[in-house]
């Protein structure tokens, strides 16, 4: 009862404590530029001694912001982290908005129900900005939110909305000829693909980086569709020993899938690399998992979603237009290939 009666430090003695006026307290609070070191100082070593912590609820009154930033998957619920990369975006944007003293709230986007919920979330301003994993192309999400003129972000392109929505992303496209070509070196007569989702530029951008460099030689034959699940590798590779059975090579376009085609290549008694060459695409943990390590294509994940976050950061500043960033991929060659 002792402890319930004592009151919280208020910016009134911060104030007295630094011995500055509690307008210049509210300037530090608000990152000002335009408050003297001296004073910015007494003002930090007044709030760790008085232990004050900022009411939220009052600084959003003032500042007409929520202090969060929600982040959107727009996958089913069944899949959602089976994806290593998405893991890597959650941590870095969790750490950098915290440098900012900003809130990730994460928020699923898999049905209409699910999109319904987010559109009142941030219809009802609990959100200073939006950033979008994993987005498919015609996601009604996408115009809802352009909408609302709610800061918004996507980890890879969203298909058809490049110029509305911002993004930072691999060069999808220029990482799958890397891979393609390195088959082709290899000595490989039979190259197979296993795509990703057709409605995501990793679907669609690896797939035509891989017919860039085979042309005609990637017939519809050798080509799988896959969701960039593990089940999927399995399945997409079964049918594909099936109807060519002599291929010797695969370009699986996510390590998840091409451990799942690993799997299926095995229990058909297929030596990898010895009779079919297999390579993936992230270099994500799972290409040092198999066994053998998966040769793959790296995309740098955090320098991806370092870039994603950074974006969502100046649009939310006011910036009124920030350029997308691609940036470039590495082959990574292991024992799969």
């Amino acid at each position: 009862m002792e402890n319930a009666s004592v009151k919280r430090p208020t910016i009134h003695d911060v104030a007295a404590a630094a011995g500055v006026s509690r307008g210049t307290v509210s300037r530090v609070l608000n990152g000002d530029r335009y408050v003297s070191t001296a004073a910015r100082l007494a003002t930090e070593r007044a709030i760790a001694e008085t232990g004050y912590v900022v009411n939220r609820n009052a600084r959003s009154l003032v500042t007409q912001r929520s202090g969060s930033v929600v982040m959107v998957l727009s996958e089913p619920h069944e899949t959602i982290f089976e994806d290593p990369n998405d893991s890597t975006a959650i941590r870095t944007a969790i750490r950098r908005l915290a440098e900012r003293d900003l809130s990730l709230v994460m928020m699923i986007a898999g049905d209409a129900g699910d999109r319904e919920r987010v559109l009142r979330y941030v219809k009802g301003g609990h959100a200073d900005g939006v950033l979008l994993l994993s987005t498919h192309a015609g996601d009604p999400l996408v115009d809802a939110l352009d909408g609302l003129r709610i800061p918004a972000v996507s980890c890879g392109a969203v298909i058809g909305r490049e110029n509305v929505i911002p993004f930072a992303a691999c060069d999808e496209r220029g990482g799958a000829r890397q891979m393609t070509r390195y088959l082709v070196e290899q000595g490989r007569k039979k190259i197979a693909m296993i795509t990703g989702p057709m409605d995501t530029p990793g679907g669609i951008q690896r797939l035509e980086g891989f017919t860039d460099v085979l042309g005609r030689k990637a017939s519809k034959k050798l080509i799988e569709h896959g969701d960039w699940t593990r089940g999927s590798g399995e399945s997409a590779m079964a049918r594909l020993l099936e109807r060519s059975p002599d291929l010797d090579a695969v370009f699986a376009a996510s390590d998840v899938m091409a451990s799942g085609a690993l799997s299926t290549l095995r229990a058909a008694g297929r030596r990898v690399p010895e009779d079919v060459a297999l390579g993936g695409f992230d270099d994500s943990a799972v290409a040092m998992s198999t066994h053998p390590a998966l040769t793959t294509i790296r995309q740098p994940l955090a320098e991806i979603a370092e870039e994603t976050v950074r974006i969502l950061l100046d649009l939310i500043d006011g910036a009124e237009h920030v350029p997308s960033v691609t940036v470039p991929t590495q082959l990574i060659v292991r024992d799969s290939a």
